[in-house]
């Protein structure tokens, strides 16, 4: 199977250095594959899940949101503001995130800033929640 070189890090460090055979990712106007030779690419990440393929054709899965993501002469580096692999995803608190923001956006009302705002944690929950079902 033909591979690539891919870097994941976050503000916290560098949480992937390996190949593999694609990687898919939720760009800011849709989700974007990389596969091997792909042609030099960078945008902006936006909320949603993040699927790598592995060279032994396994499957990881990711809660990412936030960040770039670049294909520079067949080498890849994904920096996320937030990466989340699947397995390491807390339900619970997943879920009571969202409850929450839920509320918060209820309680808003006119306050512009704190709908924002809320409806920022709200996106991060639910993907966090899709990601993990």
């Amino acid at each position: 199977m033909s591979t690539f070189h891919l870097k994941i890090s976050t503000p916290d460090g560098l949480l992937f250095d390996g190949d593999v055979a694609r990687v898919r990712v939720r760009m800011i106007d849709g989700d974007v594959c990389l596969l091997p030779n792909h042609a030099d690419y960078v945008s902006a990440v936006g909320a949603g899940e993040a699927s790598l393929t592995m060279e032994d054709g396994q499957t990881r899965n990711a809660a990412c949101i936030g960040g770039m993501l670049a294909m520079i002469h067949g080498e890849a580096n994904l920096i996320a503001t937030t990466f989340e692999w699947a397995e390491d995803i807390d339900l619970e608190r997943a879920q009571h995130a969202k409850e929450k923001a839920e509320a918060r956006i209820a309680a808003a009302k006119s306050d512009k800033r704190e709908l924002m705002l809320a409806e920022a944690k709200l996106q991060r929950a639910l993907v966090r929640i899709g990601v993990k079902h």
